[in-house]
């Protein structure tokens, strides 16, 4: 999963903000994996759908700033400033390193810089909403996953009886009287349903 955040001269936009759950080939490839999500951004900025920021900030060094930068031709928008932000060698808050485009040296700004302060908020709200797509993912997951190895429980079931009891453990809860009451559900899957989620009261 890759994050988008958008700042303007109020601070955090968050209606903007976007997640992108990015294709399997990306997965452990973070060059890949940031080049295929700021494809999908851009090309929607280039049709006009989301606004042009004045400033990219992407979170890395020299690799990083290339494969946006890579992107970035590849859209006809060479032009957008682009910052990499690294954490620096001690990857201590304050120790940042800016890589621009053209400069074969990192920027650091000083510790008590505004400007590096709010690189540094933009940089850890990413950091946050792209932790909390995680768990939610994860969360999601465990929400379905133990029913999703019932057979014979196909996607609309599932939705019904997660509906119904407000998650998976209202459903493990649940008798089998209770959960033949919803719609779809039979006695035979009802048992099922139930011998499954309750194991060890299986003889």
């Amino acid at each position: 999963m890759a994050s988008c955040v958008v700042f303007n001269q109020a601070g955090p936009l968050k209606s903007d903000y976007r997640r992108f759950n990015l294709n399997p080939a990306s997965a452990g490839d973070d060059y890949a994996g940031m080049a295929e999500a700021l494809r999908r951004r851009y090309a929607r900025i280039k049709k006009g759908e989301v606004p042009l920021p004045d400033v990219l900030f992407v979170d890395g060094g020299k690799g990083q700033l290339a494969a946006a930068l890579t992107v970035l031709d590849e859209l006809s928008m060479p032009w957008l400033q682009v910052v990499a932000v690294a954490k620096g060698r001690s990857r201590k808050p304050g120790m940042e390193q800016l890589f621009l485009a053209g400069q074969s040296t990192p920027t650091i700004l000083p510790s008590d810089s505004p400007a590096l302060h709010l690189i540094q908020q933009i940089r850890d709200e990413a950091h946050r909403f792209a932790i909390t797509g995680h768990r939610q993912r994860r969360a999601k997951t465990r929400k379905t996953s133990r029913l999703e190895e019932i057979p014979g429980l196909g996607p609309k079931r599932r939705r019904e009886l997660l509906k119904q009891f407000g998650g998976l453990q209202g459903v493990r809860g649940a008798g089998v009287d209770d959960l033949v009451k919803v719609r779809g559900i039979s006695r035979s899957l009802a048992e099922k349903i139930y011998d499954d989620l309750h194991p060890d009261s299986q003889s």
